[in-house]
């Protein structure tokens, strides 16, 4: 077992060290000065004793605890709290060093305070982990040194936990009224006019003023002599299903997440957007084949299964079966259901690979296919090229834009709907796309 050292040398004390050895030297060259180094040292030895003295009095000098959530919020900042007790009755710095998981990899992490006589002082920092997984964090070490600050003395926590990183609930919580808000334009939602009547039918009553004349039930109007209209209510319980390619396309990188993580967040939020408005809601990804599924219900549990369906999808290097994703959709997805297909297409040449396979899902369901602008093109297309490099590769970057918009036609072309975003507005259009599909009657 390491043995953990009860007080550390300042870098005062060393510097003092230097000054004195400096005295020391000249005082060779000038004889009266040697009395002064003697002085000097003497009172450099007494103030280390008297800084050691105050410090060690205490058997628990400062005490500290690490308050951690429950669970972190994949790319979103999680705050983290530590409560110090200052038990001495003087003034204290503090050096914080909290051992964060190695995900990080932050090597240099300290916090300084000043702490009161007698006191308690609470301190927050944030973590944004990148990852979905366990993260393990370890001690809690606070270094505390006086107003003289040549003596370190140290105290540890064995605070020791973990915490799961789970897809981004925090972005869920911030949509979670989406449904019943009428403010919906701050969160960038676009409000779109309803188109005929996707509605059911639910009854013949009065015409009060305000209704539709549309609704007018004529034959109705007839026997009762008087104005009667048709009541209609929202189609419900329509299934919405989020279907994750987690080949090795959706392994590229944006901000620190991966394409996977940031459809995976989407799915989330959609997934609970759909519940609310009162859609049945599932997921499912796929590769060299189809996992990770939850069959579109509508409980009370279903936002749980999903969230910890999610927290185990994970990608991998292989090429996605399409013709394996079409198969099972086709054995399994017996009713017609909204396709929400995350995937990421880079060349119209891969489009017409799976092609075949999508215009298949899209006989049966109402398919939607979501991929990436490569949003690093952007810098490429609007700078200006000033050498024959850069316009070599400004030319390239415009034709892989020009090809990703190429792919959104070839999919119209066959009745397919497309959504090109970038990924951190990949949650914002997914949702606008999801309420034009309700609010034209697509489904």
């Amino acid at each position: 077992m390491k043995r953990i050292k009860p007080f550390y040398l300042q870098n005062r004390f060393f510097y003092a060290c230097i000054v004195i050895m400096a005295l020391f030297v000249l005082s060779f060259i000038f004889p009266r000065g040697f009395a002064v180094v003697k002085i000097l040292l003497l009172l450099l030895v007494t103030l280390t004793i008297l800084d050691t003295i105050i410090l060690f009095a205490a058997k628990n000098g400062v005490v500290g605890k690490r308050t951690l959530p429950e669970k972190f919020s994949n790319g979103d900042e999680n705050p983290v709290h530590l409560l110090i007790h200052n038990y001495y009755t003087f003034n204290v710095y503090v050096n914080i060093i909290d051992e964060i998981p190695e995900q990080f990899q932050v090597r240099d992490f300290s916090i300084k305070r000043k702490l009161e006589a007698s006191s308690a002082s609470e301190i927050q920092y944030k973590l944004r982990p990148v990852d979905r997984g366990e993260y393990h964090f370890g001690k809690l070490n606070i270094y505390v040194t006086s107003v003289f600050g040549l003596i370190a003395r140290r105290f540890t926590t064995d605070d020791n936990a973990m915490v799961p990183t789970y897809p981004s609930f925090m972005q869920l919580r911030k949509y979670d009224l989406i449904a019943i808000s009428n403010n919906l334009h701050q969160y960038g939602i676009k409000k779109i006019r309803k188109i005929g009547h996707t509605m059911e039918f639910e009854q013949i009553k009065d015409y009060v003023l305000g209704d539709d004349l549309r609704t007018i039930n004529w034959k109705a109007t007839a026997k009762r002599n008087q104005l009667m209209v048709n009541q209609f209510q929202d189609e419900k319980s329509q299934p919405v299903y989020s279907i994750i390619d987690k080949g090795r396309v959706m392994k590229m990188p944006f901000n620190g997440l991966t394409l996977l993580d940031y459809a995976i967040n989407a799915a989330l939020v959609i997934s609970n957007v759909a519940l609310k408005k009162q859609d049945k809601a599932g997921i499912l990804a796929f590769s060299r084949k189809v996992e990770n599924i939850v069959v579109a219900e509508r409980r009370t549990s279903q936002m749980n299964l999903i969230l910890e369906t999610l927290y185990n999808t994970s990608t991998d290097f292989y090429e996605s079966d399409y013709g394996r994703l079409y198969a099972d959709c086709k054995r399994n997805i017996t009713q017609r259901s909204l396709m929400l297909l995350y995937t990421n297409f880079e060349t119209l040449d891969g489009l017409h690979r799976q092609l075949p396979y999508l215009k298949g899902i899209s006989k049966n369901h109402l398919l939607v296919v979501i991929f990436f602008k490569n949003t690093e093109l952007n810098t490429l297309i609007t700078e200006k090229a000033e050498t024959v490099q850069q316009a070599y590769d400004k030319v390239i970057a415009e034709k892989f834009a020009f090809e990703k918009r190429l792919i959104v036609n070839e999919l119209q072309k066959y009745g397919i709907q497309s959504i090109l975003t970038s990924p951190e507005d990949l949650t914002i259009d997914t949702i606008n796309k999801y309420l034009e599909i309700k609010a034209r009657g697509l489904l």
